[in-house]
């Protein structure tokens, strides 16, 4: 059975904002992995739309190789997009749901393959409330942004979690790994 492991990027202070991370070679790496590893990303329609700018750095790359790399990866994964007001996905590799965010993640739970990786605020909270998320990677970036999304908005019960493992990087970033504790 796959796992369902929400990654996401956010700021000291619990907001996310792709704006206020710091995007350095390291944390470029670390997310290359991280999709090589996957077997598909989720996202919403907001997250998506702003992933759609990496096809154009494989057309033309940067010359920044971690960036480069990073495109390349991104262009390749599976990428499954709930939404209520696209029609269609100009990205090859990527399609609209057709099903309810919950019928959709536990039939490709099922399923053979690499784990899911759910991207995007909206999906991750959704998820979370639906007790379908295995695993937590949030990277933290020492930064305090006063505003913006709150990534756990609308979570009204309490949940534990276990830490698994940290990984620092030299920016200052740190991403913690946790899995929700079973009661």
């Amino acid at each position: 059975m796959r796992k369902i492991i929400a990654a996401i990027n956010m700021t000291l202070d619990g907001f996310c904002d792709h704006t206020a991370g710091i995007p350095d070679e390291e944390i470029h790496q670390h997310y290359t992995d991280m999709v090589n590893s996957a077997g598909a990303l989720l996202y919403g329609r907001t997250t998506f739309q702003l992933m759609e700018y990496w096809p154009t750095v494989v057309k033309n790359p940067t010359g920044n190789k971690a960036m480069d790399d990073f495109a390349l990866a991104i262009d390749k994964v599976p990428k499954i997009v709930f939404s209520r007001t696209l029609e269609k996905v100009e990205w090859e590799t990527a399609e609209l749901a057709t099903k309810d965010l919950k019928e959709d993640v536990l039939e490709r739970k099922q399923q053979p393959g690499k784990d899911i990786f759910a991207c995007s605020p909206g999906i991750i909270v959704a998820l979370t409330q639906l007790g379908l998320i295995d695993e937590y990677q949030l990277c933290v970036h020492p930064v305090i942004a006063g505003s913006g999304l709150v990534l756990f908005k609308n979570i009204e019960d309490s949940i534990r979690l276990r830490l698994l493992k940290t990984k620092t990087f030299g920016g200052g970033a740190i991403v913690l790994y946790y899995e929700p504790v079973k009661e």
